[in-house]
């Protein structure tokens, strides 16, 4: 039995739900780079970051250089890297509503003024 596309895509958005993995596509979206630079810019434990880039190249989202002893990832296809563009996007949006609604709650937390009556002289309308 085949499985239905929307179990697939939640599979799929389901392996991308790490920040580890993310963090990866995210640095290798400018073409590969080594492991020993990825481990320096995401700073975990090479056994934790190996499990992770396992996960994605099973995927099949990053795929594996060697050069030498110097072991390099990058992106398989270049869909990847559209999808996290779209991704901040949506997030920029999202936080732009949120700041917005932010916004009118401060507007909403602040004291309403209450207005200061004007003595008007006695004998006269008020008017000069």
């Amino acid at each position: 039995m085949q499985v239905p596309l929307y179990q697939a895509k939640a599979e799929f958005f389901r392996m991308l739900g790490h920040p580890v993995r993310i963090r990866v596509l995210e640095l290798l979206q400018g073409g590969p780079v080594a492991v020993r630079d990825l481990l320096t810019e995401i700073e975990i434990e090479p056994s934790s970051l190996s499990q992770q880039l396992a996960v994605l190249r099973r995927a099949g989202i990053v795929v594996s250089i060697r050069e030498g002893s110097t072991v390099s990832y990058a992106l398989a296809g270049g869909d990847v890297a559209e999808l996290l563009r779209a991704a901040r996007r949506i997030l920029t949006e999202l936080l732009a509503g949120q700041n917005e609604l932010l916004a009118e709650l401060r507007q909403a937390d602040l004291p309403v003024p209450v207005p200061v009556p004007v003595p008007v002289p006695q004998g006269g309308t008020g008017r000069p």
